[in-house]
């Protein structure tokens, strides 16, 4: 199921193809970051380095040279060495990356600075993410400072840095179909996560304890950790958009907003599911509940080839608001509420976002002053929400401290589109049936 070596070598031909005459591309992998004292935090590649790559060990620089006789695909990495790897665990090396990963060239990362000099000079342009990383910032000025030096000596340095990310960012928005298999296996292994934490949830469970069940079904499918911190709020909790505490007992009567999705293979999903702590919807959650389902339904009928990215977003916005009105949680005219903005007291986000590699994936939503037009091979977000403050007294008492947000993740298609996360369900009575129909856990009670 892994990407292919073949399609990370067609990913570096195609963005060497878009780069200019006589130019290198430096893309650095992440650097460790620690914890505490002298423990790290489990190390993840770069995206832009793992796209062009697939490599995953830390300090490794990807090196792109159009159109060199010797190579075009050049990888540091660390050396082999024994001693580090009974500790570290085992290392490819400059020779297990030609072999594995298809390197034209390789070389070990403490000789960066001796080498990389050499195939920057007599490039006239360098394509490079500046801004990202203040460190490498340095180090890469640094090269072309030392080129500079040796001017008088006929050393030709690059006149020229572009950004590199807008050509690379492009490209990724666009998923290949090895792409899309993994990105359907991380909705599917998250959905499955879903259903689980709705199954054990109960009065007396404290949140963190609903995020362990996501976590053990994650990790028991070979997704080794959240493409981001989860986020389990009951109740009032469920008002912070961002909420990562998950530290409060989960109450009878409540609702619970569950926003958790895994990264599988360097691909993430993103899921949010909101549904009653006890297993029953009040009327009036139920209510606000089916409105925002209305509102995503209604969204995800305009995603299709040809459409622009804004469309989902405005349709929302016009379905919520005519819904709150409904309600009576706004007063006045749709139309008026909209062009005020009044409707984001309660709706106060964007209805998505692109997906991919990242959680919040690259990729441009306007070209030039329009917006995007959708095209087969995007996968993004549909998340409308209501959330209402528990002291707003402009809205009826029934309507204080309900939060829902309901979120799945979406493929364009050749002729429409595909929720990849339809395996968790969404309805009132689905989630109802599904939180009766077994228990996998009784009530969980805080030890402290």
């Amino acid at each position: 199921m892994a990407i292919s070596k073949t399609e990370f070598a067609r990913r570096r031909d195609n963005l060497m193809a878009m780069m200019e005459p006589n130019s290198i591309a430096i893309v650095p992998t992440a650097s460790v970051k620690i914890r505490s004292r002298d423990i790290e935090y489990p190390f993840r590649p770069d995206s832009n380095f793992l796209y062009l790559t697939g490599f995953v060990e830390p300090e490794a620089v990807l090196v792109l040279l159009p159109g060199r006789s010797h190579g075009q695909f050049v990888l540091f990495c660390r050396e082999r060495n024994p001693e580090r790897e009974i500790w570290d665990g085992i290392r490819a090396g400059p020779d297990g990356v030609l072999a594995s990963h298809g390197a034209d060239d390789a070389f070990p990362i403490d000789d960066i600075d001796d080498i990389l000099p050499g195939l920057i000079e007599g490039r006239d342009r360098v394509y490079y993410a500046m801004g990202r990383d203040p460190l490498f910032d340095r180090r890469v000025m640094n090269w072309i400072n030392v080129i500079r030096e040796n001017v008088g000596s006929g050393a030709v340095p690059p006149g020229e840095f572009l950004d590199l990310d807008h050509l690379l960012h492009d490209m990724r928005l666009y998923k290949s179909a090895a792409e899309i298999r993994l990105l359907k296996t991380a909705c599917e292994i998250s959905a499955a996560a879903h259903c689980r934490a709705m199954k054990a949830c109960a009065p007396g469970m404290m949140e963190y304890a609903l995020e362990a069940e996501l976590v053990y079904e994650f990790t028991r499918n070979g997704a080794r950790a959240p493409a981001y911190p989860s986020i389990v709020g009951g109740g009032r909790n469920a008002c912070v958009l961002h909420y990562i505490d998950n530290h409060s007992v989960l109450r009878d009567g409540d609702l619970v907003l569950m926003d958790a999705g895994c990264e599988y293979q360097g691909y993430a999903a993103d899921i949010t599911r909101t549904f009653p702590v006890s297993g029953v919807f009040s009327p009036a959650q139920k209510q606000l509940y089916e409105l925002v389902l209305q509102v995503q339904l209604k969204a995800i009928e305009t995603l299709k080839p040809g459409g622009h990215w804004n469309q989902a977003h405005e349709t929302s916005v016009q379905v919520m608001v005519e819904g709150l009105v409904g309600l009576g949680i706004l007063t006045g005219e749709p139309e008026k509420l909209i062009s005020s903005g009044a409707y984001k007291a309660f709706y106060m986000h964007r209805i998505g976002h692109w997906l991919g590699m990242d959680v919040h994936d690259v990729g441009d939503y306007r070209i030039g002053d329009q917006w995007r037009v959708l095209e087969p091979g995007m996968v993004l977000t549909v998340e409308p929400g209501i959330y209402i403050h528990p002291d707003d007294d402009r809205v009826a008492k029934k309507w204080r401290g309900l939060a829902i947000r309901i979120e799945d993740d979406v493929l364009i298609t050749k002729h429409g589109c595909e929720v990849l996360s339809a395996g968790v369900p969404k309805t009132c009575s689905d989630i109802e049936q599904l939180m009766a129909s077994a228990r996998i856990k009784g009530p969980q009670r805080a030890l402290l």
